[in-house]
């Protein structure tokens, strides 16, 4: 049996292209039978002369999972999920993936190492088929026990190995994939992202990837899979990001203030699936009301408490579709205003964003949205404070 673990705090493998586990064989071993995932390739099984044949003799297979919806039989445990894996906040049960392998000609012996026992030689080169992922080779850890039915009896594994992947944001992409644009209420200026955050439109390279604000796309030419993971085809923007951020300080209470923050896909083929949206700004620790997300605080994040991890309700908004009219996906929340809360100097903007574990462009501080002056800011404020107050007591009035 196999199992792949997600114990990323906030980072998602997302379908497609979900992931892709391979490795390459030590000697001639072919696989067999397969349950909870499949081969992507049957490969040559000339030199097998039973019938059937097995379901993979290549000596490098790679293993996809199920889609939802197969057959009973060919399912186990955690599998049939179309290669997702989803962080463990976001739901426990598919976070994990699992499936069952026969494999022939595999070389077992005994252990001449100290500790003695069995061994398997076990393939390597192991890869997850995941842009910015590297594996690292089969360590022998301790045998898998198994709980039996009635929890009385325990079985456990002749051998386990494990093989620890981990992610990098520059083998993944060497230019970012989001940006950040902010605005407020106390002020017109509508902040951009920094220009040419993830690409330049005018590099003419890029400009081949990108859709002007009057083309529509031409499914004759839509990328394959791969294509479409390695240079996505966006709209032409200023920015050239696939996915922008937009933080609004919409309004100011008496003892809250309430952020709106809108996530837009400018990808035109690609939906993401169970997105997550990390942020990072000191009043997060307590949030008073969240609106159509679902959020839990990631307190080992950098030590400090202030950072927050936003996701999607199942089946209402865990979708980010393509670029178009539904594609975007928004929340409100309203935050305590602490003892240190002011307005000014960009308090009230994030320190930092991530979407799907990747570092967002921020504009620079001194181009955030500024109060008025000094005179007319306390009275804008006052009046934003009272209006909120009184349609706040209105509505507890009427209920």
């Amino acid at each position: 049996m196999v199992s792949i673990f997600n114990h990323q705090a906030y980072r998602v493998v997302q379908s497609p292209p979900g992931w892709r586990l391979s490795w390459t064989w030590k000697g001639k071993e072919v696989i067999w039978a397969m349950t909870g995932a499949e081969a992507t390739h049957q490969g040559d099984c000339s030199r097998i002369k039973s019938q059937p044949l097995p379901h993979s003799c290549a000596h490098r297979p790679v293993i996809i999972d199920l889609l939802p919806g197969a057959p009973y039989n060919m399912q186990t445990s955690n599998c049939c999920k179309a290669g997702v894996l989803t962080t463990f906040n976001q739901d426990p049960t598919m976070s994990v993936a699992s499936f069952h392998l026969a494999v022939g000609n595999a070389v077992i012996g005994d252990d001449s190492g100290d500790d003695g026992g069995a061994f398997v030689d076990m393939p390597d080169d192991y890869m997850l088929g995941l842009p910015g992922y590297s594996c690292g080779g089969a360590g022998k850890v301790g045998s898998t026990k198994f709980p039996q039915k009635d929890g009385r009896r325990w079985t456990q594994a002749l051998l386990t190995y494990t093989i620890k992947c981990t992610y990098s944001q520059y083998r993944a992409s060497l230019t970012p994939v989001c940006c950040v644009s902010l605005s407020s209420f106390y002020n017109d200026t509508i902040v951009p992202c920094p220009l040419c955050s993830c690409a330049c439109e005018s590099d003419p390279s890029i400009s081949k990837r990108c859709l002007g604000s009057d083309e529509q796309p031409s499914y004759l030419r839509m990328p394959n899979e791969e294509d479409r993971m390695k240079s996505p085809i966006v709209k032409c923007t200023s920015h050239m990001c696939p996915i922008k951020v937009h933080w609004h300080l919409k309004q100011s209470y008496r003892g809250y203030w309430r952020v709106k923050i809108t996530i837009m896909n400018f990808n035109v083929f690609r939906n993401y699936s169970d997105w997550t949206l990390v942020v990072q700004h000191p009043d997060l620790t307590n949030i008073t009301k969240l609106f159509s997300f679902k959020s839990a605080a990631l307190a080992a994040y950098r030590g400090n408490g202030d950072t927050v991890m936003f996701w999607g309700v199942r089946y209402y908004n865990d979708m980010l579709l393509q670029y178009g009219e539904n594609g975007n996906v928004q929340t409100e929340m309203v935050l305590p205003k602490g003892e240190d809360f002011t307005f000014r100097g960009g308090y009230g903007f994030p320190r930092s964003i991530m979407f799907n574990g990747d570092e967002c462009v921020m504009p620079p501080p001194d181009e955030y949205p500024q109060l008025p002056r000094h005179s007319s800011a306390s009275s804008l404020i006052a009046l934003y404070q009272l209006f909120s107050g009184v349609v706040l007591y209105g509505l507890v009035c009427i209920v």
